[in-house]
């Protein structure tokens, strides 16, 4: 439904994106954090064009999806946030089958989302149909789980570092990272 002022469809005003970074900021404001979360910003991001085309580029995925831990609660789709489910290491895994990834640990809109369909947040089985097809290359032999339960300094010293290490000793000319 469209809403046509002035010669433009607009969308109607009740819809509009959901203000995802304002829930975040004052659901850790509810959790007694004191200050306001304060998203990465930077003033310089560095880019490294691609070397080769994606068709004949490998490609590595990165996910902070966690592998399922059966004695840690209820990780299903729809299952509420569980803390749990977390894990504080870089990890990888092949991508040679479908691995078993949950997000329930993840504070993702679980009112207007739901972990039902691994495809949506976890895009491995894309990226092998892609290479099939010739789009990119290959896919990286190993996927890449990187935590979320850290702060920024920490991500940044510790967790890029190690998943930096394991892409390039894979030899990926490039990441998809999914932060689901």
């Amino acid at each position: 439904m469209t809403d046509h002022m002035d010669g433009l469809d607009f969308a109607v005003a009740h819809d509009e994106p959901i203000r995802y970074r304002d829930r975040i900021g004052n659901y850790y404001q509810t959790l007694g954090y004191g200050k306001p979360y304060r998203w990465a910003q930077y003033a310089d991001v560095p880019f490294t064009p691609l070397q080769r085309s994606l068709s004949d580029s490998r490609v590595a995925l990165i996910t902070t999806a966690a592998p399922y831990q059966p004695d840690k609660g209820d990780q299903g789709p729809g299952a509420a946030y569980n803390a749990a489910a977390k894990f504080y290491r870089v990890y990888s895994d092949s991508t040679d089958s479908d691995p078993d990834l949950r997000v329930s640990h993840i504070g993702i809109d679980r009112k207007h989302t739901t972990a039902e369909d691994m495809k949506t947040w976890f895009p491995l089985q894309q990226l092998r149909r892609l290479a099939a097809e010739g789009r990119i290359g290959e896919v990286a032999p190993r996927f890449y789980g990187a935590p979320t339960n850290r702060s920024q300094k920490t991500t940044i010293e510790q967790d890029c570092v190690d998943l930096l290490a394991l892409v390039r000793e894979d030899e990926a000319d490039v990441a998809v990272i999914v932060a689901n």
